[in-house]
């Protein structure tokens, strides 16, 4: 069966309630009737209710930016899986490269995340990909087994169920860059071998692996075209309602 693709709004720290239902108001008309795809969209944790309300009814679903792996306690600016079912989200990011980069996330913590959202039934969304310097000294697949290789620590094909990869080369990221279809490709078939090796062949084939990075409505379809991308991760494109529509749509 071929997989269906994904397509998901990273929003960042973009947006309040009032742009948000804005958002919908003009998003939700350009993609109505739209099937082939899978949608989500990942705003901030403060327009999260305003997201949920906005979009009922229709066929877009509404992800946390980051989760913590406790589900309550003294843990200060945290959010905990059941808190983001509690508001109608279905899905979460997990990993961006942003959260490694500024906010001290590690492999490890990418794994606590991953396996406390399946445990509550999120749909998780994991990133992994490679810095530039990594990429200039030819370790980018050294970069990516290392990551899929704890982020799957400890997790069996069973419980790994609804789980998303989003390949992100993070020198690729609001640079306006874009890997090329072909390199984007190669990273992908290279993530679904190493899930092989965690989950067994069957669970690879189904694993859907998004690419991001400098996403565009001129780029998508390019983008989508080659077997290996499963959808995408798009950040700046889809804070622009005809824009993110237009990627949808490819």
């Amino acid at each position: 069966m071929p997989r269906k693709k994904l397509i998901a709004a990273n929003w960042k720290m973009y947006k309040n309630p009032t742009r948000t239902r804005d958002f919908f108001r003009d998003f939700l008309p350009l993609i109505a009737g739209h099937t082939r795809d899978e949608i989500v969209v990942c705003p901030p944790y403060v327009d999260l209710h305003a997201a949920v309300e906005a979009a009922k009814g229709s066929s877009v679903a509404i992800g946390g930016q980051d989760v913590y792996w406790k589900e309550e306690g003294a843990f200060t600016g945290e959010i905990s899986p059941g808190m983001l079912l509690a508001t109608g989200c279905t899905h979460v990011l997990i990993g961006h490269s942003e959260r490694r980069q500024y906010f001290g996330e590690t492999d490890d913590t990418v794994n606590l995340k991953l396996k406390a959202a399946l445990e509550a039934g999120l749909t998780p969304i994991v990133c992994v990909g490679e810095v530039l310097e990594e990429r200039e000294a030819g370790l980018t697949e050294d970069v990516l087994r290392r990551q899929c290789l704890r982020a799957f620590h400890a997790l069996s094909g069973k419980k790994a169920g609804p789980l998303v990869i989003a390949y992100e080369p993070v020198w690729a990221i609001g640079t306006g860059k874009t890997a090329t279809p072909q390199l984007a490709a190669e990273a992908h078939l290279l993530i679904r071998v190493e899930a092989a090796k965690a989950f067994g062949q069957e669970k690879a084939d189904e694993l859907r692996i998004l690419y991001g990075g400098s996403v565009k409505p001129e780029n998508a379809g390019t983008l989508m075209a080659e077997e290996e991308i499963d959808g995408a991760l798009v950040g700046g494109a889809s804070l622009d309602p005809k824009s993110f529509a237009a990627i949808v749509k490819y």
